[in-house]
Parts: structure tokens; C-alpha cells; sequence
């Protein structure tokens, strides 16, 4: 017995060690790529994402973001002063390719009352770049990165008192694009999840405050995708086809809470499990933790609309977090038919 203990346990550091050195190799290899020329980063709005990168090389990459804090909509008649990367809720989607050298500038605009600063989950670095990055009212600050590791980031503000930055809006996603990159769809969308603590009730009209002791209790009075209640219905749906595959890039900038991501009507063929390589197939629900992040796809076979929910379906009903793939073309009645 003793002496099949022994060869478990070397068994278990061999397999330990082994996977190690495969991590420690890919993240070297990424950083020994020779970068090659230079060039400006393809940002977007949400629920757009940028084009996939198609060059087979590392560059520098310059990502120029503003910040901007402004009053908009929370829903119809309700108002909240966002704290934004770029303008909206959520921030740009920043799309990079494994092994570039990524150069950050965050640019406060002179009219901004406070410090911010940002904190990449795709940094490998102290603070992930937040200390390097905080910048006041009417200043830049610059700071590079090695993106060694492929996959889909959070990236949020990390000044003081981080918690309050981060649920007035401050958060985003960076998809840093593998060598390999997945194979190609026909729609990709950005879509991103998060909590809003006021000190009215959910629906008040008007200008809204920030109720930090909400925020410690974990009681959103709005959870929402895309920074306000109902910002992709209705018109502003995402549009689809019948036959079309359709891939989400979705995060939850929280800053509490777990999202239970769910699109009714679909199955995710395929989930990149938070954002990473591992892929679970034929999925109903995937988690996604405060800060985390999943990509899903999915084939539409019928016509209509699908709604997307955090399935701790209170938030959905009663908190705004709603938005909808609006699907056109034929129908297949062997798939589904009424009688």
C-alpha cells in the first residue's frame, strides 16, 4: 500500500510539473515572438465587436481610451451620472492578438471631477495595471503590456473606493485573440452584464444617487446588460438569420454579483468556459462570475425572438436585465411547429 502511495504521489507531481512547464512554455513563447511594426487598435461600441485580427504576427498595438463621466439613461424616464471608459456603459471592446505588445493610453477629460485608472484582467503585472494607469482630471498616462495569454478579459477601474467605480460603470472587455484563432461565424455580439445601486426604487424618474450601502449589502435596485434597462430590445435587438451561427463575447462587470447566462429558446453549442480555451458543449445556462467572462455560440433554427436573461430570473423581471436576438427567415416545422 505504502508503495503505491509513493508512486501516486510521483505520478501527481510529474503531472503537476508537466503542466507547469506547458503554462510556463506557451506564456514564453508568446513573449520570444518577434513584434513587428505598430498600429492603431479597432475599438468598438457595444454590442458590436471589432473584426477579427488577421495578421500572423505580434505588433505594438496602441489602445487610446477616454474617460468620461456623464449623465444618461438608466431606463426611459431614469437618469445616473456613469462614470464610462469611452463614453458608454459598457466600455469599449478591445481586441488584441496573443503576443502583442499593447500600449495603454487612458486620457481623463479635463471636465471629469475624480482620479480613475484601469486594471486589465489580461495584464500579467502588479494591479494589473491600475497603479501604472491613474490618472487625474486632464492627464494621460501610458503604460505596456505583454498580452501572454489568450482568452476574454474584464478590464475595470481600480481607483478608490473600487467598488463604487466599478458599479458606476467603469468596466469592459479586451479579447485577446489566439494565435489560432476560432473558427469563423456569421454574427458576433458584445454584450455585458452589471449592477446599479441607487437610492430610489427601481423605475424612479429622474436624476439618480448612488447608494453606496446597497452596494455593501449586495442589493441592486437595476441589473441590466449593456448599461441600461432594455438596451438591446426591441429595435435595438440583435439582429440574426435562420442557419446563422451566432457568437457572444458576454462579461459581468458585477460588481457583486453571479450572472446565471441564459438565452431562452437556444442551447449554446459550443461555451468557452470563462473565457478560456477548455469548451463545454450543449449548454443551457453557464455561469459567469463578478469579473469574469464567457464566449457562447449558437446555431438559430427558427424565426422569433430570444430573449437573454440571467436566469436568477428575478433580475430579469424585476431589475431590467433583458436583451433579445430577434431571428428572421424560413421556418423548420420538423425542429418546431404549434398545432
Amino acid at each position: 500500500m505504502k508503495t503505491k502511495r509513493n508512486i501516486f504521489i510521483l505520478l501527481v507531481l510529474a503531472f503537476g510539473a508537466f503542466g507547469t512547464s506547458c503554462s510556463n512554455n506557451n506564456s514564453a513563447s508568446a513573449a520570444d515572438e518577434k513584434v513587428t511594426g505598430e498600429e492603431i487598435a479597432e475599438l468598438s461600441y457595444a454590442p458590436m465587436v471589432p473584426k477579427p485580427i488577421t495578421r500572423n504576427y505580434p505588433t505594438h498595438v496602441i489602445v487610446n481610451l477616454n474617460i468620461v463621466e456623464r449623465v444618461m439613461k438608466l431606463a426611459d424616464s431614469t437618469d445616473y451620472m456613469f462614470w464610462t471608459f469611452g463614453g458608454d456603459v459598457p466600455g469599449q471592446f478591445i481586441r488584441v492578438r496573443e503576443g502583442d505588445e499593447v500600449e495603454i493610453n487612458l486620457y481623463n477629460l479635463p471636465q471629469n471631477k475624480l482620479s480613475h485608472s484601469i486594471d486589465l484582467h489580461a495584464v500579467s503585472g502588479p494591479g494589473g495595471g491600475a497603479e501604472a494607469s491613474n490618472v487625474a482630471p486632464g492627464h494621460t498616462s501610458t503604460f505596456h503590456f505583454k498580452a501572454l495569454n489568450p482568452g476574454l478579459y474584464v478590464y475595470h477601474c481600480a481607483t478608490a473606493p473600487v467598488p463604487m467605480h466599478i458599479a458606476n460603470g467603469m468596466y469592459g472587455l479586451i479579447y485577446v485573440q489566439p494565435k489560432e484563432e476560432l473558427p469563423e461565424v456569421d454574427r458576433e455580439y458584445y454584450l455585458m452584464q452589471g449592477e446599479f445601486y441607487t437610492k430610489q426604487n427601481f423605475g424612479a424618474k429622474g436624476l439618480q444617487e448612488f447608494d453606496e450601502q446597497k452596494g455593501i449589502n449586495e442589493q441592486p435596485t437595476y441589473v441590466v446588460f449593456n448599461g441600461s434597462v432594455n438596451a438591446n430590445t426591441g429595435k435595438n435587438a440583435l439582429p440574426a438569420k435562420v442557419g446563422e451561427t451566432v457568437r457572444l463575447y458576454v462579461g459581468n462587470g458585477g460588481p457583486n454579483l453571479v450572472s446565471s447566462f441564459h438565452v431562452i429558446g437556444e442551447i449554446f453549442d459550443k461555451v468557452y468556459v470563462e473565457g478560456g480555451e477548455m469548451v463545454n458543449r450543449n449548454f443551457g445556462t453557464t455561469l459567469i462570475p463578478s469579473g469574469g467572462a464567457a464566449i457562447v455560440e449558437m446555431k438559430i433554427d427558427i424565426p422569433g425572438i430570444y430573449n437573454i436573461v440571467d436566469h436568477s430570473i428575478f433580475r430579469t423581471f424585476n431589475k431590467g436585465c433583458l436583451a433579445q436576438i430577434k431571428a428572421t427567415g424560413g421556418r423548420d416545422t420538423l425542429i418546431f411547429r404549434k398545432n
